[in-house]
């Protein structure tokens, strides 16, 4: 189909306005928060319901034109980048929350809808959802979906795939699915778990219904500092060890400390090598009881000062300066690199130490800061995308240091999906016969491949090129891309 007759097949079922053609329109939706590449859609279209959507659905299946669907752009994999020859589809609209229900505990939401803003809904009735990855004042429950977003407090409350109960979704040919279900367990395959960190690539999800929490009695929170970030490693692993489960444990390495104090004046240890945030929450009685525990473990760990939050305000402030660690990364640096692995927490030490040396071997200063709970690595590689080579080196590095994950016995992502970011790491983790599952998977649900084409999974001929260009530590990734 041509360009100007799919434009106005698409304002013939929707309003002029949501259907974006002129560059400068296609302008903003041309990257995601992975920025390094950027790519321009044919068509941007912004549908209002569910109805409109299958309609939109149902012409580009006829036509086999690719749809990447989109929620507030905010991932950092690539994942929502445009295709060339497609369209982009926003859920921005679809932004209502649609039922809370107290007494089950459930809120009914639209993909559309901000992760803080069920929270903010939810609080009148003395609930909250759990899931709280940075940037949830503007990331979208879809997008979560999407990608199983976790959060500061995953350790302890799970991911989004923990945190949802079902989903409405949409095939590619515009059939209506209802998967899982809101009792405790549904019969047949686990499709809900199938369709979260599915990246868009198996259907587009028009509702979802997710759990909700009573808000717990207490929330406290022990700040540690450490001289060595081995100690506040082992500081981690004792904690773990001691059979203590807690609410949220993060650390921070010094560079991070450095840049978010000079942002955010969070009240972390300007002289610390690493510092170590655990929270405990529930009852007024076992969060004092486990604070105290906590606070005997980082000072037998080696910890050179421990704070402990006086009050609510001080408890959001340490954990609005671990929430603002990727902007802060911003103000040290024009341009960072965020790389998302995780490991067994045992080999922390020796992935820091190692991420240390590449960081000398590229030339190029990395800050750290990670879920340490469960061994989720952020490391925020710092770079000047206007100094020749220095974009290619930050990716050469952070490639690097997936491959490390992988070493270790981790994974290449923990929160932040696949995208295009980590196809060719995808080759290292999965062996041909777990790949051929992947896509076997994929063309039950879209066999013409229409749906987000190109991501996530790897092609046989792409790892075997990957594995040539490895030997000799090949070139750039995405040649054809158009470079930021």
């Amino acid at each position: 189909m041509r360009h100007a007759n799919l434009v106005e097949s698409f304002q013939s079922i929707l309003p002029t306005e949501s259907v974006l053609y002129e560059t400068e329109d296609l302008r903003p939706y041309e990257c995601d928060g992975l920025s390094a590449y950027r790519q321009l859609p044919i068509v941007v279209v912004l549908p209002g319901s569910e109805a409109e959507i299958i309609e939109i659905l149902k012409i580009c299946e006829a036509e086999k034109i690719p749809v990447v669907a989109r929620g507030a752009g905010t991932g950092l994999s690539g994942g929502a980048l445009p295709h060339a020859d497609g369209v982009l589809l926003s859920l921005a609209k679809l932004n209502e929350i649609l039922e809370i229900d107290p007494v089950a505990c459930t809120a009914r939401v639209q993909p559309g809808v901000r992760n803080l803003a069920i929270s903010e809904a939810a609080e009148a009735y003395g609930l909250y959802y759990a899931p709280d990855p940075s940037s949830q004042i503007a990331c979208t429950i879809g997008g979560n979906v999407a990608e199983n977003s976790g959060g500061v407090h995953c350790l302890k409350y799970g991911l989004t795939v923990h945190n949802i109960l079902k989903l409405r979704v949409l095939t590619i040919e515009g059939d209506v699915l209802e998967i899982g279900s809101e009792a405790l367990d549904s019969p047949g395959f686990d499709l809900l778990a199938l369709m979260s960190g599915s990246e868009g690539m198996l259907g587009i999800i028009t509702e979802i219904t997710v759990k909700l929490l009573p808000k717990p009695e207490a929330a406290q929170l022990v700040m540690a500092a450490f001289d060595d970030i081995k100690k506040a490693g082992a500081a981690v692993a004792n904690i773990i060890r001691a059979g203590i489960v807690p609410a949220g444990l993060e650390m921070m390495d010094k560079m991070t400390i450095a840049a978010v104090e000079a942002f955010i004046h969070a009240g972390y240890d300007p002289d610390a090598a690493a510092i170590v945030l655990c929270e405990s929450d529930g009852s007024n009685e076992a969060v004092a009881e486990e604070i105290e525990k906590i606070r005997d473990i980082m000072r037998e760990s080696g910890a050179v000062r421990i704070d402990t939050a006086r009050g609510e305000a001080e408890r959001r402030r340490f954990w609005a300066g671990r929430k603002a660690a990727f902007p802060a990364a911003g103000r040290v640096s024009p341009d960072y690199y965020c790389m998302d692995g995780t490991i067994p927490r045992k080999h922390l030490a020796e992935v820091l130490r190692r991420i240390e040396d590449l960081s000398s071997e590229f030339g190029l200063r990395c800050m750290n800061v990670f879920h340490a709970g469960d061994g989720n690595l952020h490391p925020l590689i710092l770079y000047d995308a206007n100094r020749s080579g220095e974009l290619e080196k930050a990716e050469a590095f952070g490639a690097r240091i997936l491959e490390i994950c992988i070493e270790a016995g981790g994974s290449l992502t923990g929160e932040h999906g696949v995208g295009i970011e980590k196809l060719n790491q995808m080759c290292l983790q999965f062996g041909d016969a777990e790949r051929d599952l992947f896509h076997a998977v994929k063309a039950a649900f879209d066999p013409d491949s229409l749906l987000n084409p190109g991501k996530a999974i790897p092609s046989l001929h792409r790892c075997a090129e990957f594995g040539a260009m490895h030997v000799h530590r090949g070139d750039e990734k995405f040649p054809d891309l158009p470079r930021f």
